[in-house]
């Protein structure tokens, strides 16, 4: 039994909830997931070409010659991560030089991290591309401008856009 004044749920307004809430809104106004793709893109790009594998007395060592190629592309992957989600007007550039770099990833860094750092580069980078701002919708329509529109000459009247001659 609930009365006027309580609210139905009385945890909706705990920090939680606004927190959850704010970062929602927050991640809407931006590319959040391409670059989170982008960000986790290269961790397997700078790792592999580092990697010591030990089975027992066995040593399995990737180091190659490209491992500063592949911490430069690293880096650079998260670096337009974070560009991407706090700086979303250059999401066509950092798009780009996402898509670059996974692909260039490919030979450069042991198949851009066995193909999963350049799936998600390219993945983010495409997702960076394709997302755009939500434009808002105007809250108050005029009641006259949903309606057809009257010329001040009597022999023109213009309907949903064309234009007809009255009495032809």
């Amino acid at each position: 039994m609930t009365s006027a004044g309580t609210s139905a749920h009385p945890h909706s307004d705990s920090g939680f909830t606004r927190t959850r809430r704010d970062f929602q809104g927050w991640r809407r106004t931006r590319p959040f997931w391409a670059g989170l793709l982008v960000l986790l893109s290269a961790a397997p790009i700078i790792y592999f070409p580092y990697f010591n594998l030990s089975l027992g007395a066995l040593s399995v060592a990737m180091s190659t010659t490209a491992g500063a190629g592949s911490l430069v592309i690293g880096l650079t992957l998260i670096v337009l991560g974070g560009l991407l989600w706090f700086q979303p007007v250059i999401r066509f550039f950092a798009g780009c030089v996402a898509i670059f770099l996974g692909v260039l990833s490919l030979p450069i860094s042991n198949f851009g991290g066995f193909l999963f750092g350049m799936l998600l580069a390219t993945t983010g980078g495409l997702l960076a591309l394709a997302w755009g701002p939500v434009e808002e919708q105007p809250t108050d329509i005029p009641s006259g401008a949903e309606g057809s529109a009257v010329s001040a000459d009597p022999e023109v009247s213009v309907t949903a856009g064309s234009e007809e001659r009255a009495g032809e």
